[in-house]
């Protein structure tokens, strides 16, 4: 049987070979539930406007519903000549209704179709990224009031650099996740715009509602320019855009938890349900949870690369190019559903190694800055206050001891107006109980940035 879209002016049927290489149910079958609900949405404004009555958008709309249950329990028979979901449904409707379920097709393309059911799968499947990252958010979260009282070396070029509370390592992440959910927001509103009722490329002589569609579907607006719609996949690559966006900030936490987890940091203990073994070194717990993370975040990165290319240099309105844009995009929603999904529990069940942080967290100078402000508040030119703490750093690695070793004696060789108040900056715990400036380090700015984000997150 040739495909329904080979009108009469074909003289031979396609060639097998063909039929394979054009079929896309293999990948756009997940596009079913939307379809069916463009549909029924369509037959319902062709009735309103005369061009169906109402017995047969009843029949329609009945007969889409039973289809969906066939789809949903996989016993739609699938043919590759019918090539898509969308010719599979109309396929299976007119083989129960005849030429009632040949009217369905009035007035659209399967270009305006296709497009608003993707539009239509992206708004809901953003929707569950959103969920998954707000679940996210609120396991970095939960952990603040339990680590409260940790305190972590933060690094620069992965050298120790400065003291900072657990807790506002914890937020930094929220604070990212955060971000991420505004760019879904942000994209939705360019995504949530109904392409149904462009028709092929032109538009259509048929007395048609588009916004009465737009809105049974739930979306903001209509498109605005049928040549523009037939052609327009930016929503996809936004989409794909902020994926990968998402994807680099999972695929960056991956890489800092899997050092910590090394014997070198020993920070961190991941929950073993996520790490597996060696083959052959029975001693070895390895990280491939987060690793896998790491790795998958190319993927999404990708496929937002494919995607653009994909579409570089196509003429105006639509190419058959564009059917190769629903693998990378399904690929990339079901890769970052997994990582969020691997995630939240690798974040909640995770354990800090206090004794090994606290044993080595005077290592380092942490408090360095700390005390060149303090020389700062009493009145030393800020270049003047770094080149001493940096002999005097100097002088505490050449003694092997922590700054709050020294005596006054050797800060007094170095500047004579520093007095014994020099030991109330000095130590990790003093550096970060000195911070005080808005979105710092400071204890009492991060309790305010935990309430802040109770708040937020569970209301």
């Amino acid at each position: 049987m040739n495909s329904p879209s080979r009108s009469g002016v074909f003289q031979a049927g396609a060639d097998e070979r063909m039929e394979a290489y054009g079929e896309s149910i293999s990948f756009d079958r997940r596009l079913y539930r939307h379809d069916i609900q463009g549909s029924i949405a369509h037959a319902e404004m062709l009735a309103s406007v005369g061009l169906l009555s109402e017995a047969e958008a009843r029949l329609i709309s009945d007969t889409l519903r039973e289809i969906e249950k066939e789809l949903d329990s996989d016993s739609l028979p699938i043919r590759f000549e019918l090539e898509d979901i969308h010719m599979h449904v109309e396929q299976a409707l007119i083989d129960r209704i005849g030429d009632t379920g040949r009217k369905l097709h009035t007035a659209r393309s399967r270009n305006d179709q296709v497009s608003t059911d993707i539009r239509m799968w992206i708004r809901d499947a953003l929707d569950d990224i959103d969920q998954k990252l707000k679940a996210l958010q609120l396991a970095f979260l939960n952990r603040c009031d339990q680590d409260l009282d940790v305190i972590l070396p933060a690094y620069t070029h992965l050298q120790r650099a400065q003291p900072v509370l657990a807790a506002h390592y914890w937020l930094a992440y929220v604070e990212k996740f955060a971000r991420d959910r505004e760019r879904i927001a942000d994209c939705l509103k360019r995504v949530n715009s109904s392409s149904l009722g462009v028709a092929a490329v032109a538009g259509t002589t048929l007395p048609i509602n588009r916004e009465l569609t737009a809105q049974k579907l739930r979306f903001d607006e209509v498109t605005r320019n049928s040549l523009d719609t037939s052609s327009d996949r930016d929503f996809m690559m936004e989409t794909a855009f902020v994926l990968s966006v998402v994807a680099s900030h999972l695929s960056g936490w991956a890489e800092e938890w899997i050092l910590w987890s090394t014997v070198e940091f020993n920070f961190i203990k991941l929950p073993e349900t996520f790490c597996t073994g060696s083959s052959i070194m029975p001693q070895k717990v390895n990280p491939d949870a987060l690793e896998l993370t790491r790795g998958k975040s190319a993927r999404v990165m990708g496929n937002l690369q494919t995607l653009m290319l994909l579409v570089k240099n196509l003429p105006m309105a639509y190419n058959r190019d564009l059917q190769e844009d629903k693998p990378p995009l399904f690929d990339s929603f079901d890769t970052i559903f997994a990582m969020l999904d691997i995630a939240t529990p690798i974040v909640a069940g995770s354990e800090l190694q206090r004794d090994s942080i606290s044993s080595r967290l005077e290592e380092g100078y942490l408090d360095a800055t700390t005390l060149m402000e303090w020389m700062i508040k009493k009145g030393m030119p800020q270049r003047r206050a770094h080149h001493l703490v940096g002999a005097m750093v100097g002088e505490a690695m050449n003694r092997k001891v922590a700054l709050k070793d020294l005596p006054l004696e050797t800060f007094q060789s170095h500047a004579p107006e520093m007095d014994a108040t020099i030991y109330d900056c000095l130590g990790t715990e003093n550096a970060v109980a000195a911070f005080v400036s808005y979105g710092s380090t400071a204890p009492t700015q991060v309790a305010a940035q935990i309430k802040d984000w109770k708040a937020k997150l569970t209301s």
